[in-house]
């Protein structure tokens, strides 16, 4: 079985079929990463270049070991260094880059849609590593990885997605893979965070972190991204942190168990207390090492799809 798809631009459409040969391809190379030589010549000769229009750590450095572990030839893109300040549309720049015969591009870029426009008007193997508030192909296939790792299924897991779904590109994918992959799904955050069409995917809505503490097997926690906000949506951190966040006390207080995730970077004692966050139901860091296994099935299998 091969993708569907020639790009990953998103999980919407995405068949469970397909996500299962990522996720167990993902398998094969995460037992690559515990090698002494963690590397294999798979895309040796292939071109990637990673066209970052936005500040990203976790994501950018996990494509990049990705595509090293495979032996590829890697090209870094820094926006703030090219002809985009001089006035250079993102097609132009595209379409010189590929000039200079690249095989695939990796992008990360503020305006939703981005990817695709991008698929339209170069020939190369296109990766969304993030449009805008739109999605986060790669990060919800990495979280969906840790998930089964962790309970050795998805199916019929309660995950709920917790803290400002409005600006996260993360939570969409994360609902679209996991409703494919037959997880329950919800949401919880100040009513001022979450969309008001989010119900049309077949999710609960929780208004009060203790309710969704209790329900959920997983707590998927998500960063308050002000740099996207342009209005206040709530008073103030502290009284986001009063009704929202994710503490030990509010775990230990539910007596289950109960796993946490976080896709970074972490806002620690507001949406997420430190000892929570390095505490025996996190598998944050998990989540860092499988993101490069992941990232690394889906190089693997676009990069080598005839």
């Amino acid at each position: 079985m091969a993708l569907q798809n020639r790009h990953l631009l998103g999980l919407e459409g995405v068949s469970k079929e397909e996500i299962k040969l990522i996720l167990d391809t993902a398998t094969t190379f995460r037992e690559v990463l515990e090698r002494p030589i963690k590397k294999v010549p798979t895309l040796q000769g292939k071109t990637i270049v990673n066209l970052f229009f936005e500040s990203s750590t976790r994501t950018r450095i996990s494509f990049e070991l990705a595509e090293r572990r495979l032996s590829a030839d890697v090209v870094n893109f820094s926006a703030d260094m090219s002809s985009l300040k001089k006035g250079e549309t993102l097609k132009d720049t595209a379409r010189n880059i590929e000039a200079m015969k690249i095989d695939m591009v990796v992008m990360r870029h503020a305006s939703p849609g981005a990817a695709l426009f991008l698929s339209r008007v170069i020939d190369s193997v296109i990766i969304n590593a993030g449009d805008g508030g739109h999605e986060h192909p790669t990060q919800a296939l990495l979280d969906l990885y840790s998930i089964q790792e962790k309970h050795k299924r998805i199916d019929g897991l309660k995950i709920c997605i917790v803290g400002d779904i409005s600006h996260s590109r993360v939570a969409l994918s994360n609902i679209y893979g996991l409703k494919t992959m037959g997880a329950e799904v919800a949401v919880c955050g100040p009513a001022t965070l979450i969309p008001s069409e989010i119900e049309k995917h077949g999710i609960g809505i929780f208004n009060k972190i203790d309710d969704a503490i209790a329900w959920a097997d997983v707590l998927n926690v998500l960063r308050i991204q002000l740099e996207r906000q342009d209005r206040s949506y709530f008073p103030s951190l502290r009284e986001y942190r009063k009704y929202f966040a994710v503490t030990k006390e509010r775990i230990e207080r539910a007596e289950k168990q109960i796993t946490i995730m976080h896709p970074g970077p972490i806002n620690r004692d507001v949406e997420l207390s430190a000892d929570v966050a390095d505490g025996k139901h996190s598998i944050i860091l998990q989540q860092v090492l499988n993101g490069v296994a992941v990232r690394m099935a889906v190089l693997y299998l676009l990069g080598t799809r005839s």
